[in-house]
């Protein structure tokens, strides 16, 4: 189901939902304009049709110790699928890893890192990362401070996209 199938009120449900996942099912459907009882029905489908993929808290990485944010461009010796596969792997279990994406263009991964403090990163760096099969360069970039971390999408752009193609 693409987000063109999805109605006005669906969307609306995800954008509220996406803006604050705590809200109770009373004060959603009351901002999307519906009764309890069938919003909770379109977030039980919008969940299993995996348009809701989770609930997280956004937690401050840097209240909890985590003072240090690193993204770390990665190029590997081996673009075969069975070597993306397996790197994607080792980063799913490397907990200092947040975010792993597969890239086109020069690196082939870029890698959102925390660490407590710069020399847990760098014994990640030089221990794990670095000495992993098939990785051929690192390349880090220390982050200094956030400008902006919008969750999600902007249901702003989707919504003028899709009043043009009416």
């Amino acid at each position: 189901m693409s987000a063109a199938k999805l109605d006005p009120i669906d969307r609306k449900i995800l954008a509220e939902l996406q803006a604050d996942g705590r809200m109770t099912n009373v004060e959603l459907a009351k901002r999307v304009g519906i009764s309890a009882p069938p919003c909770l029905r379109r977030v039980r489908t919008l969940e299993e049709a995996g348009y809701i993929r989770g609930y997280h808290a956004d937690v401050d990485a840097r209240e909890l110790g985590f003072e240090v944010q690193v993204f770390a461009m990665v190029g590997l010796q081996s673009q075969a699928e069975v070597d993306l596969s397996a790197f994607e792997e080792k980063c799913r279990n490397w907990p200092l890893v947040r975010e792993c994406h597969m890239l086109n263009g020069e690196v082939d991964f870029v890698l959102k890192c925390v660490a407590p403090d710069l020399s847990t990163f760098q014994s990640f760096l030089t221990e794990q990362l670095t000495s992993a099969p098939n990785v051929a360069s690192v390349k880090t970039s220390l982050v200094i401070r956030c400008a902006k971390d919008d969750p999600g999408v902007p249901f702003e752009v989707l919504e003028a996209r899709l009043s043009r193609s009416s």
